[in-house]
């Protein structure tokens, strides 16, 4: 009698692990979310997707600032290397039935059939296709703004993967992602994350993670099933409530934000390179004054932009700051601003050394 061997279920494949270690660097608290990225994109790359369906369906909830449009675009980064490689279509432009033929095209005889350019045509789907990835990201943000005719619209895509358009040409989804993002059910999330929506305190965590964060997505989900009807529920693969955020990916959130701004420093100074480097103060600072219930992360970026990338912006158009220089930010205790010194030359090249570590 043949002996049997369990087998490992749960291991992916080398191309699934390299997207899961990319978005897990680039997206943070959100692993659910991940998680059905990277199952999505393996059965894709095994070819066991069910035929004539896009790869993935998927409706992300949760409020503003939780990752929603950053992990569309950090699977865009990962698979592409592009940010910006997304088809993302803005809901609220769509909120009466005739703006859809932005989307498709407006049909022979109508006025402006040959000046149109519909943004859902297979060459926009395929705009970004590399060799070796074949994978076209669509986003619908704010899906709850749109009219029923984009609803209906989306009923045949995500169910059939084929969109028709006004001049009768067939659109194919079967290598496309669908995302779409809704802020339903934000409002009693924000009451239920009280005090501080979306940020929970090192104190709470572990009562957090328990039970409240299960009535959170039982909120966010019974917020669509109210608001979408059953036959478009049923066409989506999986619902996600993005989960509040506590202090530590707060903190990871930040360090990733600071390899953005050094990227762009580095871009911008290249005939001028300098050393920067932050204290914990500063640090602290950054992330107190980025942490708002109201905006999420992206309150964060804005506090970046306002203390550290906005003043260094104006020491090198003054000219002070030469080639080669070190400069220290820090923060003095209840001061509104940052302090930047500058050190004796120090070698070549831009870094945010103490922000970026650990």
């Amino acid at each position: 009698m043949p002996r049997l061997i369990v087998l490992d279920t749960s291991k992916t494949g080398r191309q699934a692990q390299d997207l899961e270690s990319k978005l897990r660097r680039l997206v943070v608290g959100q692993d659910e979310a991940v998680h059905e990225v990277v199952t999505a994109y393996q059965s894709y790359v095994t070819g066991v997707c069910p035929t004539g369906r896009p790869i993935g369906n998927f409706l992300f909830l949760g409020p503003t600032g939780s990752g929603k449009t950053r992990i569309v675009e950090a699977t865009a980064q990962a698979l592409l290397n592009d940010a910006r490689a997304v088809i993302k279509i803005d809901c609220a432009e769509f909120q009466h039935s005739h703006e859809v033929a932005k989307l498709v095209g407006s049909p022979p005889g109508y006025l402006g059939h040959r000046e149109t350019h519909p943004v859902l045509s297979q060459e926009a789907l395929n705009h970004h296709h590399t060799e070796k990835v074949k994978v076209s990201l669509v986003l619908f943000d704010e899906i709850e703004k749109a009219s029923d005719a984009l609803w209906n619209l989306l009923l045949g895509i995500l169910d059939k993967g084929i969109l028709t358009l006004g001049d009768n040409r067939r659109v194919d989804f079967s290598k496309a992602m669908i995302f779409l993002t809704s802020n339903l059910g934000a409002t009693e999330m924000c009451e239920l994350s009280s005090p501080r929506l979306g940020f929970t305190p090192a104190s709470e965590d572990a009562g957090f993670h328990g039970g409240r964060e299960a009535r959170i997505s039982r909120i966010g989900s019974a917020a669509a099933r109210r608001k979408f009807t059953p036959e478009f529920i049923n066409r989506l693969d999986k619902i996600v409530v993005f989960k509040p955020l506590g202090d530590e990916e707060l903190r990871k959130i930040l360090n990733i934000e600071l390899e953005v701004v050094q990227q762009r420093f580095q871009t911008a100074a290249a005939n001028m390179p300098f050393e920067v480097s932050l204290t914990e103060g500063a640090r602290e600072l950054l992330l107190s004054e980025g942490t708002d219930s109201r905006y999420g992360a992206r309150h964060l970026k804005r506090a970046i932009e306002r203390l550290l990338v906005q003043p260094l912006s104006n020491l090198m158009a003054s000219g002070q700051i030469r080639r080669g220089d070190s400069l220290v930010v820090s923060h003095e205790e209840g001061a509104a601003s940052l302090v930047f010194c500058r050190e004796v030359a120090a070698r070549n090249g831009w870094q945010l050394a103490e922000s970026i570590a650990a």
